[in-house]
């Protein structure tokens, strides 16, 4: 079994000069914030490094709730609250991005008649009927 970056279970090991504690801020609507607060292996806070905040909320779509999470570039809660009108606003491009370069992608998988399309049998070209053959 993999993990992060292709580690194995065997190599896995805990960055304990990376350790964060979390919390969680809500507007009880929408928004959703999680401040990750640096800590020191034994559990105290550690202020040599500054929090990470991270903004959090679900996008209802035709197809369903979207879980959206986006970083928050602030020093403070006060500054994240300001910042995460602007942190969906990016989110969403960036999603509404990613669909399109997927639509596009897809769009370029369509076989065009005349083009190479299946072979002889049928199916996909050099696969006897359509299937695939496994050797």
């Amino acid at each position: 079994m993999a993990g992060p970056e292709g580690m194995s279970a065997d190599s896995f090991t805990v960055d304990v000069d990376n350790l964060y504690r979390e919390e969680s801020i809500t507007d009880l609507r929408a928004a959703t914030i999680r401040r990750l607060i640096p800590i020191k292996a034994d559990g105290s806070d550690d202020a040599s490094r500054p929090s990470r905040f991270i903004g959090d909320t679900t996008l209802m779509t035709q197809m369903g709730p979207i879980p959206v999470q986006f970083p928050l570039d602030a020093p403070t809660l006060a500054e994240a609250c300001a910042l995460f009108p602007a942190g969906i606003k990016s989110a969403i491009e960036r999603l509404n991005e990613r669909a399109r370069e997927m639509a596009r992608e897809e769009a370029s998988r369509i076989v065009v008649p005349g083009q190479g399309g299946p072979g002889p049998m049928g199916g996909m070209p050099g696969r006897a009927g359509g299937k695939f053959i496994l050797e």
